[in-house]
């Protein structure tokens, strides 16, 4: 076919270059991090691979190391430098934009400076991004020993694909437009998180001001102030607590084609379950300890690795769970309702926490969660803080909705322009967005 060549890496447009890294970059690795080195007067922040993620610098923690005149001269970074990752996530790449004045790097770490006018340095990234990540273009030219790493010879000989320089920096243009509006729904998740935090506090310490405006007076209880007109109990008074279990995995019957959804802990997480990655049979429900619980019944998680212990979750669907979710059922929904419990328990998820036992792996059960202390208003109260709070959770919902749609929008964006099979010229990127 005519204005395409075929090469190692692909079928690329002939107006392409397609050449070796180091023909467009000049590749240097940093300084070794030792005990020997660390000493001296002159310290300076440095990166390692535990800043640099795919075209993104964390630089809260930076290290720092003495570093000599001229090993300052040599390794200094510039605006534009490209930082890559020698091992673990081998090939991660991002840009440096003099974030941080006289910073340097360490020998984990490559740094690649564009030569001329062959390479656009947020081309460069895109690509590194693309190749390693995406494609696996380079799949098994790294030295592999016992921790697969990416030498610099090794970085310097991998084929790049180097379309015209306005080209790239359209490519470069479209990605970046597509990557902020992906930060741009981030931050509005991660402001809305701190407000639901922040409202949550509020919420179950002083509840609703009356109408005309006041903050309710407050008592002190086992789990800190809380309004003076609320019940105080201990949730076993309000709460039937159940648990699950696990149908003996060597019975083919109790699994081979089941169709009832069965809850694991792991998918319990501050959400409505609409599904499991498990079924079990009508067969494994009635030879195990797993019983069924309707639609709106609020999980917790009693064991679990980790950050999994204490949390809850309500299912949207009827199903079972393992042992390890108990169930928690209000005896009288128009006393208490599921999903105020629900918020309740996600505000003092600290404090359940603490109510685990065991000394590997602290666990949780019924009888804890009986005891535990709990703070209610009437129902009508109830009601209106579950409506303030599931309005954010529904803000939150459809922001990271978008996110995610907007990140499958830049993974195919990357893979479409990388290889030519979309042009840049053909694109309208804002109505890519608004779609």
């Amino acid at each position: 076919m005519s204005g395409v060549q075929q090469t190692e890496i692909g079928e690329f447009p002939s107006a392409w270059e397609i050449g070796r890294i180091d023909a467009a970059f000049d590749i240097q690795q940093g300084k070794q991090v030792s005990k020997k080195n660390r000493d001296g007067e002159r310290q300076r922040p440095f990166l390692r691979t535990k800043n640099v993620f795919w075209n993104r610098l964390e630089l809260s923690d930076l290290d720092e190391m003495h570093f000599s005149e001229a090993e300052q001269a040599r390794l200094e970074l510039r605006a534009n430098d490209l930082l890559v990752c020698e091992g673990g996530s081998i090939g991660r790449t991002a840009l440096w934009n003099n974030e941080v004045e006289g910073c340097l790097y360490q020998n984990h770490l490559h740094r690649l400076r564009a030569k001329g006018n062959k390479a656009h340095p947020q081309f460069g990234v895109y690509w590194l991004w693309y190749a390693f990540d995406v494609a696996k273009l380079y799949f098994g030219r790294g030295n592999v020993t016992t921790i697969p790493n990416l030498s610099q010879s090794k970085l310097a000989e991998l084929p790049m694909a180097l379309p015209p320089l306005p080209e790239q920096k359209k490519i470069a243009h479209v990605l970046s437009t597509v990557q902020r509006a992906i930060e741009a729904q981030e931050r509005i998740i991660q402001t809305t998180t701190e407000l639901k935090k922040a409202l949550m506090h509020k919420l179950f310490t002083e509840g609703l001001p009356d109408k005309a405006g006041r903050r309710q007076k407050q008592k002190q209880t086992e789990i800190g102030p809380v309004p003076e007109s609320w019940e105080v109990c201990k949730v076993g008074d309000v709460a039937k607590i159940q648990s699950g279990g696990t149908p003996p995995r060597e019975v083919v019957e109790n699994w081979n084609l089941g169709t009832i959804p069965w809850v694991k802990t792991g998918e319990i997480n501050y959400c409505v379950i609409h599904d499991t990655e498990e079924k079990i049979t009508p067969t494994g429900l009635d030879n195990s300890a797993a019983r069924l619980f309707p639609k709106g019944t609020l999980l917790m998680a009693m064991y679990g690795q980790g950050i999994t212990r204490g949390r809850v979750g309500l299912l949207g669907i009827e199903a079972a769970t393992n042992q390890a979710c108990a169930s928690i059922t209000p005896t009288d929904e128009k006393r208490i309702s599921s999903v105020f419990l629900y918020y309740f328990f996600e505000y003092h998820y600290e404090d359940l926490r603490k109510l685990g036992h065991g000394a590997n792996q602290r666990n949780m059960n019924a009888a804890l969660i009986r005891s535990f202390p709990l703070s209610f208003p009437k129902a009508d109260e109830q009601a209106d803080i579950v409506a303030a709070l599931e309005s954010l959770d529904t803000k939150t919902l459809l922001r990271g909705r978008k996110r995610n749609q907007l990140q499958d929008l830049f993974r195919t964006l990357l893979h479409e322009l990388m290889t030519a099979k979309t042009r840049v010229h053909e694109l309208e990127i804002q109505t890519l967005l608004s779609a």
